[in-house]
């Protein structure tokens, strides 16, 4: 004889369900977003509100900014659950992907993206070359970054010049426009930043480039992009995908987008596009 479940049980199993499916519906209404904390928290918070109103009409959606205290944040809050998109440098798109399992997706980078480049800056007269840092006092920005440590110290390695033994001191300044600061401030001798952030400082106003100078750019190399957990909603990482590609310069609201990211366009990216900066932060012992 076939037993039919009790009714109690049948309706328990029922409301767990309806909880457990209007759960996920309530979880879908807002994109928890953030960002490496490579800036100023007003800075980044500045940059973001008019893309998070686009992206709120595009996905219909609420869109949630919520800043992270560090690099090690914003790669947990992803990992975790807490965050839903996170704009990561190469570097740290590597460590969610990696102590993920491999699944963080990464969606779209801005064209600028695929060559960037940082520049290693000084106010040392005495300074002209990678070679000269040598007994220097040396900053770079956060121990996570991409631009602002990974490939600068790659750079420096390649170049025979290994940072913890060959310089007088290294520091982390936490952030680029930090690390400006420290170098125009007599801090350090030099440091080492993103090239974008550099050139929005300068052409802002707030760090003569006669006082302190670029004495070398890095040759290019993948770095930024907003990534997605792989486990997403497939037409949700679409919508949002479909929401950068469209952003457009000849309009108003693209226009101003695109200036306040630094970006010319948004392109499609993948994973396969960050190898060679995992093997730099395996070669560089940063990664493990």
């Amino acid at each position: 004889m076939i037993r039919l479940p009790k009714l109690p049980l049948l309706l328990a199993s029922l409301f767990t369900l309806m909880l457990s499916t209007t759960s996920l519906v309530h979880a879908q209404q807002v994109l928890r977003v953030s960002a490496i904390p490579d800036e100023a928290p007003t800075e980044l918070q500045r940059k973001f509100k008019p893309l998070g109103n686009y992206l709120e009409k595009k996905l219909g959606m609420k869109v949630e900014f919520t800043p992270v205290t560090d690099y090690a944040a914003s790669v947990e809050g992803l990992i975790n659950n807490k965050l839903d998109m996170v704009w990561f440098g190469g570097f740290t798109f590597v460590q969610a992907n990696v102590r993920s399992g491999g699944k963080i997706t990464p969606l779209v980078q801005r064209e600028e993206d695929e060559k960037f480049q940082s520049v290693f800056i000084t106010t040392n007269k005495s300074i002209h070359g990678l070679e000269d840092l040598k007994g220097k006092n040396f900053s770079f920005g956060s121990e996570s970054s991409t631009s602002g440590h990974l490939m600068p110290r790659s750079f420096l390695l390649a170049a025979k010049i290994n940072p913890d033994t060959d310089m007088k001191r290294v520091s982390f300044s936490g952030a680029h426009d930090a690390t400006v600061a420290a170098v125009a401030g007599g801090k350090v001798d030099a440091g080492a930043l993103n090239i974008s952030v550099w050139e929005k400082l300068v052409s802002s106003g707030k760090v003569d480039p006669k006082v302190v100078r670029v004495f070398y750019t890095t040759p290019g190399y993948y770095d930024y992009n907003w990534s997605v957990r792989s486990d997403m909603n497939p037409a949700v990482q679409k919508k949002i995908t479909d929401a950068f590609l469209a952003l457009n310069s000849n309009d108003p609201e693209g226009k101003e987008i695109l200036e306040l990211q630094r970006a010319t366009r948004f392109i499609p990216t993948k994973a396969s596009n960050y190898t060679a900066i995992e093997a730099a932060a395996r070669n560089a012992g940063l990664l493990k």
